[in-house]
């Protein structure tokens, strides 16, 4: 007899992983589902196999973590439960592939922890990206800093003197006539702010 090869979307496990107390989790009821067995089958295999779910594998809800997910979801798909639901992370569901043995339960743990990766990926580069905006944020702000520091200088300077030029363009030497005019109409005072200033910089003064 062939195996029967089960594909679940990744969508449809993605919508059912939950954050609880700051861990993806997916609901026994959930996985109950995408196994295809009851969730009382489910949770009489783990009951038998109880060492191998730890706390940080497995735990249940509280009342209060349940009613504040029904309302947070605002759904009926939880309701009717007569007792709490456990919750499952990543390393719980990847234990069940041990106590949870048919064909369909492996293809679907591989699915559920391909979608699990994914997350992490994604939320690895959502870090990074977040970062990256962060240092640019801040890389803004230090220039905003410098140009307040030129602005105060240019306003120190009086305003009645011709004695004093402010050069700052961006690129200084594409125009080398009109520059030199400029720097020979000042008679005392030359302020140079530009990030292009280099030995043609000093040729042009000293011309």
């Amino acid at each position: 007899m062939k195996n029967i090869i089960v594909s679940v979307p990744s969508a449809q496990i993605e919508n059912k992983i939950l954050l609880i107390r700051g861990q993806k989790v997916i609901l026994d009821r959930d996985l109950a589902e995408l196994y295809g067995v009851t969730t009382g089958n489910l949770n009489l295999a783990i009951r038998r196999n109880i060492e191998r779910f730890p706390n940080d594998f497995m735990y249940q809800l509280t009342k209060e973590e349940f009613q504040n997910l029904i309302l947070q979801f605002a759904t009926s798909r939880w309701g009717g439960a007569r007792k709490l639901p456990y919750a499952f992370t990543e390393q719980g569901v990847a234990m069940l592939s041990s106590v949870l043995r048919s064909e369909r339960a492996i293809q679907v743990n591989i699915g559920i922890m391909r979608v699990f990766v994914n997350i992490r990926r994604i939320v690895s580069t959502s870090k990074k990206f977040t970062n990256r905006i962060d240092a640019i944020e801040h890389k803004v702000e230090n220039h905003d800093k410098k140009i307040k520091t030129i602005s105060r200088a240019i306003h120190s300077i009086p305003s009645a003197t011709p004695e004093a030029v402010l050069i700052s363009p961006e690129k200084p030497f594409t125009n080398k006539k009109n520059f030199k005019d400029m720097i020979k109409s000042c008679r005392k005072y030359i302020y140079w702010i530009d990030k292009y200033f280099s030995k043609i910089g000093l040729e042009l003064l000293a011309d």
